[in-house]
């Protein structure tokens, strides 16, 4: 059963119970849907798409912020037989340029988030036919999003779809460069929300809180859990600052059950109950079971701390990557007691270690691991060289340096390239160092990750100037934040030389063990 399916026996068996809530605690507002009007919704803007050219196998660019709309346009495209694409909300117009040109998409849907980004790139969209827009006064040029909506029929539209149908297109890159779009599969998806239910047990009386960005596979796959078992979710629109005294609020006034919390809110809900700020005894947390993290590897010590708070809430670790569709391996609710490990596969998942040569190492050995299931992504989006690489005899080569104790729980170690995660964000020093040695003044620059508290790294960014020449920071600054996504942007700029090898590849491990001890001061 594809996730279009799962949705219209919701609408069917469910019709009144309430599906999705937007709660936005800074404009004191508060919008529901139940199943069926989830549905309808869906069905409607499906067939005003149709109506207007999109066709299965076709790509419909998907650019909004979290909010009911952002998933009743992603359900709307998929039941068209076209393929999603949904972008982060923090590229900048050379990036979304760049995604279109290998999505080809023929149509967009996006709100007002977006618009000064498309209007300023809208006439280079060659392969786009429609624009539609929700927001305020529309643009030249688009249809405004909610009277297509008004006019359009809410029959099902009838398009067979089969689980090895493409069903959407994730980036994984966002910084600069070239991002891959990574193409999965309704199997994927319907995979994912089985598993994820299965994992955490999620049934029609729980609430889910949904705070992650849903164009990302990890927030929206978490949530395929209570989808599928038609649970209510509750989610803030893009834009609302998530503060530690807004996710207890909601909390207690929503009745969540489970929410997946990412490790900058986890430290913020620490340090305002450490302090002083907030106190448990304003907040009723009795509906809570679970709460559930990911993105990025998770201190042990922090845990501990917050479950302090929360004694009688379990808590599980995720890992994934947009290649498997998100979420493919937990620590399990029953295994607090390996905090530190990102667990075990999911059911119906495999995942060795092994050398360089693809050959298993022994259990405590560091290695890189691969991953088989009917959740890995067909590929990356015409692109088979990437591919290639990534996919090897079945098996997804992740990239990501690990180990497994004798008891079989995987446990991250480093990652085989040269990655930054920065809050949940991939950022690839590559791609930075290209944008970054465009400055008249800069001879050299290398990029590397600075471990930080809040969001696991930050960017620190070394720049050796030309011979003769002086450059302060505030120059390199107003050079590249025009160029980069704010999460992107070097949290630390420095001046040394730039030590290569003789082949000329940058001696990173030199650059890692004399900043070692740097730190980012927040601001």
């Amino acid at each position: 059963m594809t996730i279009v399916e799962m949705l219209a026996r919701n609408a069917r068996l469910m019709p009144d119970d309430i599906a999705l809530v937007e709660v936005s605690p800074g404009k004191n507002t508060r919008r529901e849907i139940t199943w069926l009007e989830f549905e309808e919704q869906a069905n409607k803007l499906a067939n005003a798409l149709i109506e207007r050219g999109v066709a299965k196998g076709d790509v419909v660019m998907h650019m909004m912020v979290n909010s009911i709309d952002w998933l009743v346009g992603y359900f709307s495209i998929l039941k068209t037989g076209a393929m999603a694409a949904p972008l982060n909300f923090r590229f900048i117009a050379r990036q979304i340029k760049y995604c279109a040109d290998i999505a080809q998409p023929v149509a967009v849907i996006l709100d007002h988030t977006f618009i000064e980004r498309i209007v300023e790139i809208k006439n280079d969209l060659k392969s786009v036919k429609q624009f539609l827009y929700l927001g305020g006064e529309k643009p030249e040029g688009m249809e405004d999003y909610i009277s297509v909506l008004d006019k359009s029929s809410s029959k099902s539209p009838d398009i067979a779809l089969s689980s090895n149908d493409e069903a959407g297109l994730y980036f994984t890159s966002g910084t600069t460069g070239e991002p891959k779009a990574t193409c999965l599969c309704h199997r994927s998806l319907e995979h994912v929300a089985v598993n994820e239910n299965f994992s955490h047990r999620e049934s029609k009386d729980d609430c889910f809180l949904l705070l992650p960005p849903l164009y990302h596979t990890g927030g929206k796959m978490h949530w395929f859990g209570s989808f599928i078992a038609g649970a209510r979710t509750v989610l803030t629109p893009g834009g609302e600052r998530i503060t530690a005294k807004v996710i207890l609020e909601l909390f207690s006034k929503e009745k969540i059950t489970l929410a997946m919390v990412l490790v900058p809110w986890i430290q913020d809900i620490v340090a305002a109950l450490d302090g002083g700020q907030l106190d448990m005894a304003d907040y009723d947390i009795s509906s809570l079971r679970l709460i559930h993290s990911g993105a990025q590897p998770i201190p042990a010590v922090l845990i501990k701390r917050l479950f302090y708070y929360f004694p009688r809430v379990d808590f599980d670790e995720n890992y994934g990557l947009t290649e498997s569709a998100g979420p493919c391996m937990h620590l399990g609710l029953e295994n607090f007691h390996k905090l530190g490990s990102f667990g075990r596969p999911r059911l119906n998942v495999d995942a060795r270690v092994v050398d360089m040569n693809g050959n298993d190492v022994p259990r405590g050995t560091v290695g890189e691991m691969i991953l088989k299931g009917n959740h890995i992504m067909k590929g990356y989006y015409k692109n088979h060289e990437l591919t290639a690489q990534a996919l090897k005899n079945g098996w997804l080569y992740t990239g990501d340096l690990v180990r497994q104790d004798e008891d079989g729980f995987f446990y991250y170690v480093d990652r085989k390239k040269d990655l930054i995660i920065s809050g949940g964000e991939n950022i690839y020093p590559v791609d930075l160092e290209s944008v970054l040695i465009g400055h008249s003044k800069i001879k050299d620059v290398a990029v590397i990750g600075i471990p930080d508290e809040r969001y696991g790294e930050v960017v620190a960014a070394i720049f050796q100037p030309v011979n003769g020449h002086t450059v302060t920071e505030a120059e390199i600054r107003s050079y590249f934040e025009p160029l980069l996504p704010k999460y992107a942007w070097p949290r630390l700029v420095l001046f040394d030389n730039v030590p290569r090898n003789p082949t000329g590849k940058i001696e990173k491990l030199k650059l890692r063990k004399k900043y070692a001890d740097l730190r980012w001061e927040h601001q």
